[in-house]
C-alpha cells in the first residue's frame, strides 16, 4: 500500500506549523534588541485561594507592549492590559470582578506594569526584572522571577522569543480587599510572553 502525504496534509497551515515546530527544536537564546509582544501567542494568568479550599485560576485576554533586551544596555519591558478581559470562565463571577469590588473596569480600565532595571546571569540570560505596577489606581514596586524560554526564527521569516515570568502580589496593596477570608489575600501572577524582533 503507497503512502500519500497529500491525502494527510491537505491544509498549507498545517505545513507552516509543522516547520514551526522544525525551528523550534532548534531554540537559542534571545538575541538583543527590541521586541514586540506578540498578543496572540502570549498568555497573562492569575491565582488566588477560594475559601482556602482551592485555587480559583483566570487571565487576561487583552496584553499588548513591548521590551527592549541587552545585558550592556538599558533594558525596559511596558506591558499594558485591559481590565475588562478578565476571564475565569464564568460569566457571573467575570462580570463581578470587572465590578467596583474588584478590578472597576469603568474607573480603572489599564493595568500597566513597566520596569527598566533587569537582572542577568552570567550567560546574559534574564532572571529578573523590577519595575512598578499600577492597578485599580495604585502603583506598586513589583519583581518578577523571568525564565526563558528559547528563541529562533520563525516560519515567516522573522525571529521571535519567549519568556515565563511570575511573581506573588498583596491585593490589598492595590486596595482590593472584598472579601477578605473568603479570598486569599496573596495572588500569583504568571506571564507567558512570546514575542517578535523588530
Amino acid at each position: 500500500m503507497q503512502f500519500h502525504p497529500a491525502k494527510y496534509i491537505r491544509k498549507p497551515f498545517i505545513v507552516c506549523a509543522l516547520l514551526g515546530f522544525a525551528h523550534m527544536a532548534a531554540a537559542e537564546d534571545a538575541a538583543p534588541g527590541n521586541y514586540r509582544i506578540d498578543p496572540a501567542h502570549s498568555t497573562i494568568l492569575f491565582s488566588v485561594s477560594h475559601l482556602g479550599t482551592s485555587e480559583l485560576t483566570g487571565r487576561f485576554n487583552d496584553i499588548e507592549g513591548s521590551f527592549v533586551l541587552d545585558k550592556d544596555k538599558a533594558s525596559k519591558l511596558d506591558v499594558t492590559i485591559k481590565t475588562a478581559s478578565v476571564d475565569t470562565n464564568h460569566e457571573k463571577r467575570d462580570a463581578h470582578l470587572r465590578s467596583p469590588d474588584f478590578f472597576n473596569v469603568k474607573q480603572y480600565p489599564v493595568m500597566r506594569f513597566s520596569a527598566d532595571k533587569v537582572s542577568y546571569d552570567p550567560q546574559g540570560k534574564p532572571t529578573r526584572i523590577n519595575g512598578k505596577l499600577t492597578l485599580h489606581g495604585k502603583t506598586k514596586p513589583v519583581t518578577f522571577v523571568v525564565s526563558p524560554v528559547g528563541a529562533g526564527k520563525d516560519p515567516w521569516g522573522g525571529y521571535r522569543a519567549g519568556f515565563n515570568a511570575s511573581t506573588t502580589l498583596k491585593r490589598s496593596d492595590f486596595g482590593m480587599n472584598f472579601m477578605p477570608g473568603g479570598i486569599g489575600e496573596e495572588v500569583t501572577v504568571a506571564l507567558n510572553i512570546e514575542a517578535t524582533k523588530e
